[in-house]
């Protein structure tokens, strides 16, 4: 919603100039948001998709309109418990630490928490993610009565994509993967970041982008503060290459998650070996383009 404020129409209107976006509010049904969440239904299952190609899913849409908006309005307070509750706003102040929670009985709520806020601002949207926050070392505060954690991984060296690719497809240890996301490096695949993305019962991986390492600093930004932003992740032999993922659960072995992503690493020997030997190494992973 918030990016049709920036379209330009052929005469460089946009909606920009003639409103102003106040405030992103979303309504989340109190009685159902955690069960819908955790399952893995497509929009089509759900009766909810635009047509026969809509391929998107519920978790992804719901963990999409709450990461990004100002105002969390729960509906059906009145229909849920204590101890529902309290676990649902663990939940969502989890994964937007910055929205306003407001509970609401009957679809009452005052208009003044919702109309001309001036909460909203393009910059924060974009920071505003608690999965974000954890990546850049703001720490989110964990919610302990309801075994909500958050942990972020970071390695300097490449991931072995067999190992990789079965730890991402095998069991989680237990507890509940309610969000992760983030950027891997794999050994096959050197100059390449891979992106990784889970909300709920869904999870994507995919093709990312180069590393700057493996572009000529001839065609790096010219942008002072964009140059010192790179330099600020690099360190050599490898500059920017790196594994870095953030992770929000509830009841979550992060000892354990952060094991079996170590073990994914190269070993010594590999990582010795260098990249020509590193790209001989099984990749199940499909081909990114």
């Amino acid at each position: 919603m918030a990016e049709t404020f920036t379209f330009e129409d052929e005469s460089g209107q946009s909606l920009s100039s003639v409103a102003r976006l106040d405030t992103l509010v979303t309504v989340v049904d109190g009685a159902n948001f955690l069960t819908q969440y955790r399952e893995a239904k497509s929009l089509i299952e759900a009766g909810e998709s635009l047509g026969e190609e809509d391929d998107r899913n519920v978790a992804d849409l719901l963990v999409d309109q709450i990461e990004f908006c100002d105002v969390l309005l729960i509906s059906k307070a009145d229909l849920v418990d204590d101890e529902q509750m309290g676990e649902l706003k663990a939940v969502l102040r989890t994964l937007n630490p910055d929205a306003e929670l407001i509970a609401m009985a009957n679809g009452q709520v005052s208009l003044d928490k919702v109309l001309d806020t001036g909460r909203f601002s393009f910059e924060r949207a974009q920071l505003a993610p608690g999965w974000l926050k954890e990546m850049r070392g703001d720490h989110v505060p964990e919610t302990e009565e309801y075994g909500i954690s958050s942990f972020s991984y970071h390695a300097r060296r490449p991931f072995h994509p067999q190992k990789f690719h079965e730890l991402l497809h095998g069991d989680w240890f237990g507890g509940k993967l309610l969000r992760s996301k983030g950027f891997f490096w794999l050994a096959t695949r050197p100059q390449f970041a891979g992106q990784w993305s889970q909300a709920g019962g869904i999870a994507h991986y995919g093709y990312a982008g180069m590393f700057w390492k493996a572009v000529p600093e001839s065609r790096w930004p010219d942008d002072p503060e964009y140059r010192g932003y790179i330099m600020e992740k690099w360190q050599e032999p490898f500059g920017d290459m790196r594994q870095e993922l953030v992770f929000i659960g509830q009841h979550l072995d992060e000892a354990r998650i952060r094991q079996a992503l170590d073990e994914c690493l190269v070993s010594e020997a590999e990582l010795l070996a260098g990249k020509q030997a590193w790209a001989s190494l099984p990749d199940p992973f499909p081909v990114w383009e």
